[in-house]
């Protein structure tokens, strides 16, 4: 049987997705297996994209990464659960985050 997608998810099943993801990456760190971890840590952030609105992301405006708080990220578009746009320290390198991956900057100063 195929697994499903997390687009065909209920929030309920998500958050039972999530939790299993988070154990597994626990596990995987403990046992030093540093790769498998970064894997199960991807993994959460998609699942947890889900559970957000992406009209709560607006083009133009600046978040922080989850993970790199010095690092700000300015959104161009946003296509599903990815927000596109680049990292003030690259702005000639477009790349897509998780929008789970983006924390809103309240302010620039």
């Amino acid at each position: 049987m195929q697994p499903k997608r997390y687009s065909e998810m209920t929030e309920w099943e998500l958050k039972q997705e999530i939790a299993a993801l988070t154990e597994k990456a626990r596990k995987a760190e403990q046992m030093g297996m540093i790769n498998e971890y970064a894997v199960y840590e991807r993994k959460i952030a998609m699942a947890k994209a889900y559970l957000l609105d992406p009209n709560d992301f607006q083009p133009g405006e600046f978040y922080e990464i989850d993970g790199a708080p010095r690092s700000l990220f300015k959104v161009q578009y946003v296509n599903g659960v990815f927000a596109w746009g680049y990292r003030l320290d690259e702005p000639d390198k477009e790349v897509a985050l998780p929008i789970s991956m983006l924390k809103k900057k309240a302010d620039l100063n």
